[in-house]
């Protein structure tokens, strides 16, 4: 294994002293400081020592002189891993780098004894997705961050809107008993119970009663007993806190002798590669992940100073992608 040891950084003073100018002009010239007239040759030359002895900038000096760090933090509950949520990170992240800005993601755990991140890296602009308390609001401000802009989970229209789309599409197609699959994982609970509220109040607007919510754990037996136990009470139509939830559910049934769609349709959420690869392929729910990182850079460029144009508000585009489970 081989181990990689930094060694000292190099300094203006180090390109100064071997090209023998002052450290002020070869300050002048790596800074780039408008409104100095050094020859071009001179320039020239510096630049050229600074790349041979491998100077890179101080990133705090720069941000000092600036007085912007270019950073924006993302940050988010402690949520397991999930394909959707890194692709919207890294749309985010691609269009806050075309304006020069470095996003950093940080998932905040509920006992955490380090110090918050944002204390050591102080972004320009927090989003944060679940509140802030007064103490974490405090500790960020001090920071020097410029503004902190949050969402509560339950608001989030990520997070529940879709939920609705799954109930519609299962109506539409006839089903008047339905269920709801939430995952087990303590971690999603805010954002499970946020789609589950939405899915019962659709369910009411379109005269269905309650749904018939069971707790599903694709690693283990419950998705067997959920859709027997939807088999029974006369349950057709489900809809499934996301695709792999939705897929242990398909794969249940199949096992179990319960056809998929009929007698017992199942739609997903979030429209992963999975939805589209499993057999059957699962119906779920699309979200337009590259509108919402636009509209999200733009909110944070415009909250950092950046010359962009204030954003309206948005509300993310959802798509069912019917397929073969309905």
């Amino acid at each position: 294994m081989e181990v990689a040891v930094s060694r000292q950084r190099v300094t203006a003073a180090d390109v100064a002293r071997s090209v023998g100018l002052s450290r002020t002009t070869v300050g002048f010239v790596l800074n780039n400081t408008p409104g100095q007239t050094i020859p071009e040759r001179t320039r020239t030359r510096v630049l050229a020592e600074a790349q041979r002895l491998g100077y890179r900038p101080n990133p705090a000096a720069q941000a000092l002189r600036r007085g912007s760090t270019r950073l924006v933090m993302l940050v988010v509950p402690d949520w397991p891993a999930d394909p959707v949520w890194n692709e919207f990170v890294d749309d985010l992240s691609f269009e806050l780098d075309q304006a020069g800005y470095s996003l950093v993601t940080y998932a905040r755990r509920s006992e955490e004894r380090a110090r918050p991140l944002w204390e050591t890296l102080r972004p320009d602009v927090i989003i944060g997705v679940g509140e802030f308390d007064a103490d974490e609001l405090n500790s960020a401000l001090a920071s020097g961050v410029r503004k902190v802009i949050t969402q509560g989970v339950a608001a989030s229209p990520i997070v529940s809107t879709g939920a609705g789309l799954q109930v519609r599409h299962l109506y539409v197609r006839g089903h008047r008993r339905l269920g709801y699959a939430l995952p087990r994982d303590e971690r999603m609970a805010d954002m499970a119970a946020a789609r589950l509220a939405v899915a019962q109040t659709v369910a009411a607007e379109l005269g269905v009663e309650p749904l018939d919510v069971q707790v599903v754990d694709h690693r283990s037996e419950t998705a067997a007993h959920a859709v027997q136990r939807w088999h029974e009470v006369g349950v057709t139509g489900v809809a499934a806190f996301n695709d792999f939830t939705a897929a242990a559910l398909v794969g249940a049934a199949m096992r179990g002798g319960i056809g998929v769609p009929a007698p017992l349709a199942i739609i997903g959420h979030d429209d992963t590669d999975l939805a589209r690869l499993f057999v059957p392929s699962l119906s779920s729910v699309r979200i337009d992940l590259a509108g919402l990182a636009r509209y999200s850079a733009s909110v944070a460029l415009y909250a950092a100073g950046h010359p962009t144009p204030e954003p309206s508000g948005v509300t993310p585009s959802f798509e069912v992608i019917g397929r073969e489970t309905t």
